[in-house]
């Protein structure tokens, strides 16, 4: 969370019915994966477009909506950017968007979990992602989700051993009751 120290603790407060808008300019969307056969730690970003959490009662009912903007990943390298933007990872030009989408939450002994569907590059596939934070106050609601994403698994197969299979995924999120 922009300007906002999370704690990586289980869900301490959960927020009130109803529809959530997320705030882009609040938002942060992080990324970490290996680079070079696995020897170089790569970090970056995206940015959200748009999205919402309808928190429904029970809270197991609740759905989540993410739309990132592809192009606008940012590892800090344009070269490097400008090749994710491609056809050979995101293609952005046919493929704009990112999105997930959840129409539960689960409760565990061990966590909350939000399992969903991600789409990159055209390509659908289950994701589930791990609340580790979630603190409702007032109107606004605060929350930390993390997956790990195995990117052949949405048809992004090119550049073996130059770019890691695996991305660790962060979402970190303000959103404001509508």
């Amino acid at each position: 969370m922009k300007g906002t120290e999370a704690s990586h603790a289980h869900p301490s407060t959960e927020p009130g019915p109803g529809v959530y808008r997320l705030d882009p300019e609040a938002t942060e969307i992080t990324f970490g994966t290996r680079h070079l056969f696995g020897l170089l730690p790569v970090r970056g970003s995206f940015a959200l477009d748009r999205g919402e959490v309808r928190v429904a009662e029970p809270l197991t009912e609740s759905t989540v909506d993410v739309v990132i903007r592809a192009g606008s990943v940012d590892t800090g390298l344009p070269v490097r950017d400008g090749k994710v933007r491609s056809a050979v990872y995101l293609d952005v030009a046919a493929h704009p968007e990112i999105i997930f989408r959840a129409r539960a939450v689960e409760r565990a002994a061990d966590g909350t979990r939000v399992p969903g569907e991600l789409t990159v590059r055209g390509v659908t596939g289950p994701t589930v992602l791990s609340l580790t934070y979630l603190v409702a106050e007032g109107s606004t609601l605060r929350a930390r989700a993390e997956a790990t994403v195995d990117r052949y698994a949405f048809g992004l197969t090119r550049e073996k051993g130059m770019t890691g299979r695996y991305f660790h995924l962060v979402f970190a999120v303000t959103a404001t009751a509508m």
